[in-house]
């Protein structure tokens, strides 16, 4: 049976690369994007609908698929104001997976961060901690939440910081082995292929998918 896919984050790095995935991927007949801005040159799988993600309930009727994939994220950089930064990262994919769990949807994907913790002291761990936690409060059937490190890859906008930091990550790599290993940078790639994998998996009991295990299950699953 052909597969409709949902996709929130499209536009971002990690999104981006899942889609062209999906597109290449005979499994799926239709992709639905939700975003606050249409990508041109897509082919005719591809359904968009734009509006306003922090009123994601706009979309009820049309939020139906076998599968979502959430990588909605944002950085201090581009929503310095912490309440707005926290509608982004916690808001929508909790609202995604009310609406998913809603609409009958039994497999739902999200892009967490490593050091996530709704007992964190630091305001970024903390919302992705709390994030997660509301998000398997849904229990919907299939949640996968991955974790990565610190995720490599040319974005679209420009960030000098984390192009010095990626730099001098990708240095001392070999440095990180045994418990470090999770440490090691992410590849965009295998974590969009990791997720494509997770969510046509009938067998994989993890529901927590650290930074170091997104490589291997990109080869084994």
């Amino acid at each position: 049976m052909k597969k409709t896919a949902i996709i929130l984050g499209a536009s971002g790095l990690t999104g981006g690369l899942l889609l062209d995935k999906l597109i290449k991927n005979e499994d799926y007949s239709e992709i639905k994007l939700f975003s606050r801005s249409k990508i041109e040159g897509l082919p005719s799988k591809v359904i968009q609908f734009i509006g306003d993600l922090l009123d994601l309930d706009q979309f009820k009727a049309d939020f139906k698929a076998h599968q979502v994939f959430c990588c909605i994220g944002t950085t201090a950089k581009k929503t310095p104001d912490k309440s707005v930064y926290k509608q982004i990262d916690y808001g929508i994919p909790v609202a995604a997976a009310k609406l998913a769990k809603a609409n009958g949807i039994d497999t739902f994907l999200v892009v967490s961060a490593l050091g996530a913790n709704p007992k964190s002291s630091l305001f970024y761990n903390k919302t992705k901690g709390e994030m997660e936690r509301d998000v398997l409060k849904q229990d919907i059937q299939k949640t996968f939440i991955l974790r990565p490190s610190l995720i490599g890859g040319d974005r679209k906008e420009s960030r000098t910081l984390e192009k010095i930091g990626l730099a001098l990550f990708r240095i001392i790599q070999p440095l990180f082995i045994g418990k470090l290993k999770q440490y090691k940078i992410t590849d965009p790639g295998n974590m969009a292929q990791a997720m494509i994998n997770l969510a046509n998996s009938t067998s994989h009991a993890e529901v927590i998918i650290t930074s170091n295990d997104i490589k291997r299950i990109t080869k084994n699953n």
